[in-house]
């Protein structure tokens, strides 16, 4: 399918030829589904800990008798029911990441391509050269293209557009390695550069 390039100052660029085998499927909201979830899991730190019986300070002594006390029997002063007792099945430290087979993981990045294209939600602009970090500047240029939310992709960025680009709110910069099937769904809009469409159809084909 062909579709229109457009320069950052809402000017035309010509087109260009978009592969359906990447950009032309049919989006399917469970693949998508499992790589957000996969993504979202292997991001948690896994760090949260609370210290179990063997781990607290207290005696081991069985500090009351058995029987003729008219309370609870009890070992030590350990046991979650008690003031400093260790935490009863409490977290700890782990990896939350589940298994995705490549071959899906790709799959669910061709979906959500597709799924910004039949949205009508892909821009593709020729470049993301700038002369100058001006950050308000930059922010007029995506307003007249309607980039109010939105994720640019470029196969490298260029270091002033970073430097302009990363103070606009709801606007996010990735270079072609970085993009990834969360990014692209949670943004609005989805800005491709010429040169990122043709690594992302060489990365999936």
């Amino acid at each position: 399918m062909k579709i229109d390039v457009r320069t950052l100052d809402d000017g035309a660029a010509g087109s260009i030829d978009l592969d359906d085998g990447v950009f032309g499927l049919e989006p399917r909201k469970d693949i998508l589904h499992r790589m957000v979830v996969y993504q979202l899991a292997k991001r948690q730190q896994g760090t949260h800990k609370a210290k179990e019986r063997n781990e607290v300070r207290a005696t081991g002594k069985k500090f009351v008798r058995q029987k003729g006390s008219g309370g609870a029997r009890h070992g030590d002063r350990k046991a979650p029911q008690f003031r400093g007792g260790g935490k009863a099945h409490g977290p700890r430290v782990r990896s939350h990441a589940i298994s995705l087979p490549k071959k899906v993981r790709a799959l669910a990045m061709k979906h959500a391509l597709s799924a910004k294209v039949a949205a009508n939600e892909l821009v593709v602009i020729d470049g993301t050269s700038l002369g100058e970090v001006k950050t308000k500047a930059l922010k007029e240029r995506f307003g007249k293209i309607g980039l109010e939310n939105a994720l640019i992709v470029d196969a490298e960025v260029d270091a002033k557009f970073g430097l302009a680009a990363r103070n606009i709110p709801n606007v996010d910069v990735l270079p072609l390695v970085g993009a990834n099937v969360y990014d692209i769904l949670r943004r609005d809009k989805l800005v491709l550069t010429k040169a990122a469409v043709e690594g992302l159809e060489a990365r999936l084909k």
